[in-house]
């Protein structure tokens, strides 16, 4: 263990850098958080939380429609005393970053110094909380280290903040460790908990994958959230039957959500599915411009789709 968790590990290395690649796009980008405009903890069934109807209402905005524009005008009014809101904020102004060209590097900067900000007002805001709740407190303490190394593997990059981004993982997992002592199954804690040990236990050694899949099957909520991390975990373990179900099944609690709809063409890209997942392609897209979606996103929708219209055209046979 001691060898592993050190960045002069060449296969650490290479497996951080595709962790915090793929984790940020994941949790960062894709989206962890969601929840209910009639609700206001858009977690729990039971024992709810004091969530704030505007917060809860940026995340069904974000998270379950797909709609930034909608989720940016909530947030707008931010809760400071919310780290679950600054995290969303957090999450909007990362997400803002990616597609910039190279040209527009000192606007990459000024974002990501932004983003940065946000990162702290969550932890600061976690540390407020962790008094009268310490189950939230201690896991938003765990996403603004999330944050923190997401900050400096876009900075510094895998090799040479390495060893900041190794320690904001046991960092992670401490606080995650403490919160999980308040209430194990509790719905947003095996959430969150779910989709990193997914994506920590396929690309490093020393956590469990599997772990993070009966967490998101047993135990995490809102469930079309943990039936996306199911589709997505499938999807990085090469279980493309297992990740269809999930995502359909995320699909028909969330139906007006495109990057559900991507995911789902990812998925039938994998499985040697190109002319069907055309229209999948084409469903994700039509809401760009509507939705507002994040350009390096849309980008990335983009850049898949003409790839798979070249090869169901034969482009280069």
């Amino acid at each position: 263990m001691a060898d592993l968790m050190t960045s002069k590990n060449p296969n650490v290395k290479a497996s951080l850098k595709t962790v915090w690649r793929v984790a940020s796009a994941a949790i960062v980008v894709g989206g962890l958080w969601a929840g209910s405009v009639l609700a206001k903890d858009p977690f729990r069934t039971t024992n709810p939380k004091p969530i704030s109807d505007n917060t809860s209402a940026a995340f069904e905005a974000l998270f379950k429609q797909g709609n930034y524009k909608a989720a940016t005008t909530y947030l707008s009014k931010l809760d400071p005393n919310e780290p679950l809101a600054l995290s969303m904020k957090a999450s909007l102004t990362y997400s803002s970053m990616q597609g910039l060209s190279k040209e527009e590097k000192d606007k990459k900067s000024a974002i990501l110094e932004e983003f940065k900000s946000y990162a702290t007002q969550t932890r600061s805001a976690a540390e407020k909380l962790r008094g009268s709740d310490p189950l939230r407190g201690n896991l938003y303490l765990a996403v603004s280290h999330f944050f923190d190394g997401v900050y400096t593997f876009t900075k510094e990059g895998a090799v040479k903040g390495a060893p900041q981004v190794l320690n904001e993982l046991q960092q992670i997992m401490k606080y995650l460790d403490a919160a999980q002592v308040q209430s194990p199954n509790d719905p947003e804690l095996n959430l969150l908990r779910g989709y990193i040990d997914v994506y920590t236990g396929v690309y490093l050694p020393f956590s469990n994958a599997t772990k993070g899949l009966e967490r998101l099957e047993k135990y995490a909520g809102p469930r079309y959230l943990a039936e996306r991390g199911l589709a997505m975990g499938y999807l990085e373990m090469k279980d493309y039957d297992k990740a269809i179900a999930a995502v359909d099944r995320a699909r028909q609690l969330a139906p007006d959500n495109p990057e559900l709809e991507y995911l789902k063409a990812r998925i039938l890209v994998k499985q040697g599915k190109d002319q069907e997942s055309l229209s999948y392609f084409e469903k994700a897209l039509s809401k760009k411009e509507q939705n507002q979606l994040p350009l390096g996103l849309v980008k990335e929708m983009e850049r898949a789709q003409r790839k798979t219209k070249e090869r169901v055209a034969g482009v280069g046979k």
